[in-house]
């Protein structure tokens, strides 16, 4: 059993000892703790907060220990139902309310479950914002309503609807120019919320015909629910099999896209957000930032630079991000694994508005959808870890890292990121909750990719055998 605290929310695995697992005592825990910052924070007399949960199997009971929590807090709540992230992330500006619960795991398996927390703005609380959550739910700083003053529940079901009616408002979405490509589309929802969203969303757009794979929003994942190529096999047979112009992923709460051209080939997972980036940039009359994190493909910072525009590179995470954007007036940003984050909607990855804008671009660019992959730079980053022993000082010895390369461009917002040169790079995080470090290495060739990681792993070996980085 596994229970993760993090500034962001709380994921674990369903059922075990409390603390040991994501139980009932601890769902009201930290939903008690992040209703009653909630109350700390806001000037309402009477607090609203939003609650969507995605089609896991647990959902429904943590869906029914999160508003019964907030109630007994005094707390109303807007239970939403079966949604998305990013519909939540719409609704509670919306609704005006103090804050959002999104209950999911997101791309994990059908075990775990989550709650994703969000402000008033319907964005991720802070780095400091978590913190204090957190501390109140280890101090067990709240306290409940008495009786004539339990919160409300209220349920509202239009939330997909009004999310479809918002990204078909967009100024960049073309209805038209989809309907007239007659578009041929395989889903793959991987049995939950997508499987109800997704279509509604192709048929407002003008699709209609629709191959569905996994659209029961049951969670009953029928395979590793993270969007990535080994694990989306079957969609890439279907589109081949099929005759259709292309395939579309998404995870379980739809905040990440993938593609597969009509050929049953990845579209590529970093190259979501650079296609649709590319055509938002080609369709605003000034020139326009773009934001990802370091560890995402080099591809979007080449084609913003050749639009006329300016790129810059966050820490890992959605919230810094966004953070970035906002302070760069970023057109559009998001991360290499398929999360866009367009702002004219929201500031959130959002697969819908993805789609959306993914399938305008192809419909006016009149080819096909691998003919469109091949106009952008062709990069390939390689995804490894290095686990290390528990005394192991992480800090010393990316500190060492650096020292060996400190002669190349670096980079040590978040972990190190080395550049090799304009094409090459590497990029070390550790990770908060284990001995591990993470290393991403993108090249022109997957070869050069490759031995980019091992290399840096000889260092870290080497550097270990002759330093003392014990804590």
């Amino acid at each position: 059993m596994a229970l993760i605290k993090s500034i962001s929310g709380i994921r674990g695995t369903i059922g075990g000892a409390s603390g040991k697992g994501l139980t009932p005592v601890d769902v009201v825990k930290y939903t008690a703790a992040f209703g009653s910052w909630v109350k700390q924070q806001s000037k309402s007399q009477r607090i609203h907060i939003v609650v969507g949960r995605d089609a896991r199997i647990s959902g429904d009971m943590v869906n029914n220990l999160v508003l019964g929590t907030l109630q007994g807090l005094g707390i109303d709540a807007i239970d939403i139902g079966l949604s998305t992230t990013p519909t939540v992330e719409i609704a509670v500006p919306e609704e005006h309310a103090d804050g959002g619960i999104i209950i999911t795991a997101s791309h994990n398996p059908k075990q775990w479950n989550a709650l994703k927390l969000l402000n008033e703005k319907g964005e991720f609380i802070s780095e400091q914002e978590g913190e204090q959550v957190l501390r109140i739910a280890e101090q067990e700083q709240f306290s409940f309503a008495e009786v004539n003053v339990l919160g409300k529940i209220k349920r509202n079901d239009t939330y997909f609807q009004k999310h479809i009616s918002k990204i078909l408002g967009l100024s960049l979405v073309d209805v038209q120019a989809i309907r007239s490509r007659k578009f041929k589309v395989v889903i793959d929802c991987v049995n939950s919320s997508g499987g109800v969203v997704v279509p509604l969303l192709l048929n407002a757009l003008g699709v209609e015909d629709i191959v569905k794979i996994g659209c029961e929003p049951n969670g009953e994942f029928q395979h590793n629910p993270e969007p990535l190529p080994e694990n989306l096999r079957e969609l890439a047979k279907t589109v081949a099999k099929s005759k259709a112009h292309l395939g579309i992923a998404v995870d379980p709460d739809v905040d990440r896209l993938a593609i597969v051209s009509e050929d049953g080939e990845m579209f590529g997972e970093e190259y979501t957000l650079v296609a649709v980036a590319d055509y938002v940039l080609k369709n605003n009359p000034k020139a326009g930032h773009t934001v990802s994190n370091l560890s995402s493909t080099r591809a979007l910072r080449d084609i913003t630079e050749k639009a006329g525009g300016n790129y810059a590179a966050s820490a890992v995470g959605e919230v810094n991000v966004i953070r970035l954007m906002k302070e760069f007036k970023a057109l559009i940003g998001g991360e290499g694994n398929g999360g866009i984050i367009y702002p004219e909607l929201h500031y959130g990855r959002d697969a819908l508005v993805g789609i959306a804008l993914f399938l305008s671009h192809l419909a006016k660019y009149g080819k096909s959808c691998s003919m469109l992959r091949s106009i952008y730079p062709g990069y390939h980053i390689s995804k490894n870890k290095i686990e290390l022993i528990p005394e192991l000082n992480v800090d010393l010895v990316l500190k060492g890292i650096q020292e060996k390369y400190k002669k190349h461009p670096i980079n040590t917002i978040d972990g190190l990121k080395i550049e090799f040169n304009s094409k090459e790079w590497v990029h070390l995080r550790k990770s908060n909750t284990e001995p591990i470090i993470r290393i991403y290495s993108e090249s022109e060739s997957e070869t050069t990719a490759d031995n980019l990681a091992k290399k840096i792993m000889l260092d870290i070996r080497e550097l270990i055998k002759t330093q003392r980085i014990v804590q």
